[in-house]
């Protein structure tokens, strides 16, 4: 038992002499305190580290964001990802569109540099007008987006839903009123249903992470 308590004060002894010669006079910590600090995606601490847990909980988000920004995007900063995307979804829709036109107008030709050409030509022919056709959609739509939000003050679906029956009112305004009156309820209906997808996790009780695109 002698031998044994000589062990522990020399061990003892060595562990102030490690601790003075790293940091010195380094704080220790009963279990008890250890087990009541939540070390949430961290691997255990060694007891022996001198090192306080409670100063690695970070209470606060990993990243710094200039004074007054949001989280998230806004319209303004997605509106350039939303042209563009539409533009490029256009054009692979009308050159998919165009090559099936291509085919059906040219089937009674035999495969051969001329009906390569024509095809080629309505692929062409139709991305271009589809993307122009898309991207302007896009673009009607980021533009009362952004308006509205700064008119309002605020984000949300309302703008969102107005932002989407405006732009089918104006694309389709070249119709008369019956034009207008048909656009703005498709304009209606698909804003809506984006926002009823941006809100179903919402509806549901069910708790999303990720981050709203409007």
């Amino acid at each position: 038992f002698i031998n044994m308590d000589n062990n522990s004060q020399g061990s003892g002894g060595l562990k102030a002499g490690l601790g003075g010669l790293f940091g010195g006079g380094a704080p220790e910590y009963s279990n008890t305190e250890l087990a009541g600090v939540p070390l949430t995606g961290m691997s255990p601490l060694s007891p022996y580290l001198n090192v306080d847990p409670r100063y690695l909980i970070q209470d606060t988000d990993e990243f710094i964001l200039p004074t007054g920004a949001n989280k998230t995007r806004g319209r303004f900063e997605l509106a350039f990802f939303t042209i563009g995307g539409s533009c490029m979804t256009g054009a692979a829709l009308g050159a998919v569109n165009g090559f099936r036109m291509g085919l059906k107008e040219t089937r009674d030709m035999s495969w051969s540099k001329p009906r390569n050409v024509q095809i080629i030509n309505m692929v062409t022919r139709q991305g271009a007008s589809w993307a122009n056709s898309l991207g302007s959609v896009a673009l009607l739509y980021s533009v009362f987006g952004v308006a509205i939000e700064k008119a309002r003050g605020a984000e949300d679906d309302i703008n969102t839903v107005a932002a989407g029956t405006l732009t089918g009112m104006l694309f389709k305004s070249g119709g008369g009123l019956k034009g207008v009156a048909r656009g703005g309820l498709v304009g209606l209906a698909l804003s809506g249903a984006y926002a009823l997808y941006n809100n179903w996790d919402h509806l549901t009780g069910s708790s999303s992470s990720s981050s709203r695109l409007y």
